[in-house]
């Protein structure tokens, strides 16, 4: 009896931890998802569009999406990045915004990406999704 309590024991927490929405918490910016389990310094980026303006500014010390009306800050969260792929080529950030929304930024390694009013040529394409919003842009490291 005793060989069968301890494993339906730790089957339902197992199961309890797996099924656990982090929607019931009571932040509302909070992490919807973290990066893999590999080991990366946390890189800071710059991306932004035209038509209409935005950025997104990606630090430690957060995620800062602005507008020439707007300024949303969200916390830091680290990408997730794609299965079997190098770590660079592909980054996801999913937060949280105001009214429980969740927010996607994906950027991806190109040759180059342009935004259309300049002639610099940026490292990455992004599309960042917030609510029912997409927008399109370019972004780089910040250096």
């Amino acid at each position: 009896m005793k060989r069968l309590i301890a494993p339906i024991l730790l089957m339902g927490i197992s199961t309890s931890l797996l099924t656990s929405s982090p929607s019931n918490a009571n932040n509302s910016n909070l992490l919807v998802a973290q990066a893999n389990n590999r080991s990366r310094n946390t890189e800071e980026f710059i991306v932004s569009g035209t038509e209409p303006f935005w950025s997104v500014k990606i630090s430690k010390k957060g995620i800062i999406y602005s507008t020439p009306e707007t300024r949303q800050t969200f916390p830091y969260v680290a990408p997730l990045t794609a299965s079997g792929r190098p770590v660079d080529l592909v980054r996801v950030y999913r937060f949280r915004g105001r009214n429980n929304t969740t927010n996607t930024l994906v950027m991806k390694k190109v040759e180059s990406c342009s935004d259309g009013m300049s002639d610099i040529k940026y490292p990455y394409s992004a599309i960042f999704i917030m609510g029912n919003t997409v927008l399109e842009g370019c972004g780089r490291p910040n250096k």
